[in-house]
């Protein structure tokens, strides 16, 4: 075990002093793993206490009528109606990726979808080194102005650093032009082999989609749908999607002709994954999310209160 004084330095840095691990790192003139270490001693040791305050009564009612009426388990994140979309964001990902990192075992098959939301928790997941963890891309993409792969190998790398872990990307649109194209990819072997380790997947983390929320969904900011198929899902009654697969307030979605191009797992494939997080930050989420849960896709939720009051209130 590391030296009384090393722990405390590093603990007092990371805990305290709000320093990243590379950070710590540097000063200390040691590894980022040495300084995992650290600090998973000083917790071990007792040298660190972590307590929580209890959620107020509001917040355990809230969850309690959204874990009766949907099936689900969910945790709310509070803070003040005051706090900005870009800070509410923040929050509720920084909690989700304490929640995703006890998630991860040893031996885990993960599933990550991207997005806006997804970004964000990757920037908040600590060093949680686990044995034998792969993490698969869930949903291609593409667009006709860029390959995606920067925007999601950057998630995707943050994750494998996080837990130790082998990465497997999906090179494929996030639409397809053609619902022929999709099927044709769908038998070359080198796909083959990346939706066989989405279906092994033990774990999924995903957020939803919105067309209309503050803070824009990359799906709808970044060039993945023409302004003649935004007025096509509109005129659908689209409200957002889960991995690019888009829904209905009702949580429907298989007549949605965009679908039969989406790359991403349907809600029915979803559904196969014993356990599947999602995070969702912003009132303007509140139609998307309760479609997403009418479509069954989650097992646990990490919502902000102002949105978990906000689908309540649609109910």
């Amino acid at each position: 075990m590391a030296h009384h004084d090393d722990l405390y330095r590093a603990a007092l840095l990371y805990y305290i002093q709000g320093e990243s691990m590379e950070a710590i790192a540097r000063q200390l003139d040691v590894s980022r793993s040495t300084v995992s270490r650290h600090l998973k001693q000083a917790r071990q040791s007792g040298l660190v206490r972590i307590t929580l305050n209890p959620p107020d009564a509001a917040s355990s009612r809230l969850e309690s009528t959204i874990e009766r009426l949907f099936g689900i388990t969910a945790h709310i994140v509070t803070m003040r109606d005051s706090v900005s979309e870009v800070a509410r964001l923040d929050r509720v990902s920084k909690v989700a990726a304490s929640f995703i990192s006890d998630a991860v075992v040893d031996n885990t098959m993960v599933g990550l979808a991207w997005g806006t939301t997804l970004a964000a928790v990757a920037t908040h997941l600590v060093a949680h080194p686990v044995a034998g963890c792969t993490l698969v891309q869930l949903n291609g993409a593409a667009n006709d102005r860029t390959t995606g792969i920067d925007y999601v190998s950057n998630i995707m790398s943050s994750f494998a650093h996080a837990f130790d872990a082998d990465s497997i990307l999906f090179p494929v649109p996030a639409f397809f032009d053609y619902a022929s194209t999709r099927e044709a990819l769908w038998r070359e072997r080198s796909i083959i082999r990346v939706r066989a380790a989405q279906e092994q997947c033990g774990l999924a983390v995903f957020s939803v989609g919105s067309l209309t929320s503050e803070l824009p969904s990359h799906v709808y900011s970044s060039g993945y749908l023409t302004a003649h198929e935004r007025a096509g899902l509109a005129a659908d009654h689209v409200v957002g999607d889960v991995c690019t697969v888009l829904l209905r307030s009702d949580g429907s979605w298989a007549d949605i002709e965009l679908n039969a191009r989406a790359s991403g797992p349907t809600p029915n494939q979803l559904r196969r994954i014993p356990r599947r997080i999602c995070v969702v930050a912003g009132s303007g989420k509140a139609l998307p999310l309760l479609a997403a849960l009418r479509a069954k896709v989650m097992t646990e939720l990490i919502v902000d209160v102002q949105t978990a009051n906000a689908l309540l209130e649609l109910l």
